[in-house]
């Protein structure tokens, strides 16, 4: 109980900044912005092309597939 005074102020001043942080995000479009590009994102990622590039990358994954139905 010696030191509730200090735990209450650096709980107060965190909250004002995580505050100032929100606001700042809101007012600039930060969070529209990023659902834009988290949906541009996963568009790309389920696009043929995509696909493509995954399996070239990676061309043993359909044998490491066969082989976990195997055991």
């Amino acid at each position: 109980m010696r030191f509730v005074g200090w735990y209450v102020k650096i709980a107060l001043g965190s909250a004002m900044v995580g505050a100032a942080m929100e606001l700042f995000m809101i007012h600039t479009g930060f969070y529209d912005k990023v659902t834009v590009i988290e949906s541009e994102k996963r568009a790309w990622e389920t696009s043929p092309e995509a696909q493509a590039i995954k399996d070239a990358l990676n061309p043993w994954r359909k044998q490491d597939e066969e082989a976990q139905k195997k055991t």
